[in-house]
């Protein structure tokens, strides 16, 4: 015998009809095995505590060898996986190469960007950007982070990205701060 269906029933599926309708934004999150530091990792743990994840957006992931593959991988993202914003981390060595190597790389994710006419929020930490371990960790977690939030933002908040104009804000280190007019 066939149940019959009841009106909370009947609410559930139209719900569940309404919300499949919906589509998910995708925030994309490319990292790299060259960092010495999980950039994808806390740039994913940022986006998780932001309102709607999982429910209005949600997050895909790509993990490549090195920075000069970001672009490729970024580009596939936002073709092949929709997604609306990608997030690419990478970390060039210290060496001469290195910093013309991320040079060229960052030249291809700006490439990227212009052909799909899509943001891909390039997230580069130097490896000499500080002798300290510590600090060299603190800077990855924090840069990730907050570009990780500032994707959200864009999507979402734009105000938020807004309200800082100005202020100096970086992702990073401490802030800057604006300049003061005397």
């Amino acid at each position: 015998m066939a149940k019959k269906k009841t009106t909370k029933d009947s609410k559930k599926s139209q719900n569940k009809k309404l919300s499949s309708k919906v589509p998910k934004l995708r925030i994309g999150v490319v990292d790299t095995m060259f960092a010495r530091y999980d950039m994808g990792q806390a740039a994913c743990d940022e986006l998780a505590i932001c309102p709607g994840y999982d429910k209005t957006f949600k997050v895909i992931t790509r993990t490549v060898p090195g920075f000069k593959d970001l672009a490729v991988a970024a580009m596939n993202l936002i073709e092949e996986e929709g997604c609306s914003i990608v997030v690419a981390l990478g970390m060039p060595g210290s060496a001469p190469i290195d910093k013309q190597c991320a040079h060229e790389a960052a030249q291809g994710i700006m490439q990227a960007q212009l052909l799909t006419g899509t943001p891909i929020l390039e997230v580069f930490v130097h490896e000499d950007e500080a002798t300290d371990p510590k600090v060299l960790a603190s800077v990855f977690e924090n840069r990730s982070r907050k570009h990780a939030r500032n994707a959200y933002w864009m999507l979402f908040e734009p105000e938020q990205l807004r309200r800082r104009a100005g202020q100096g804000v970086r992702q990073g280190f401490e802030d800057a701060g604006p300049l003061q007019l005397k």
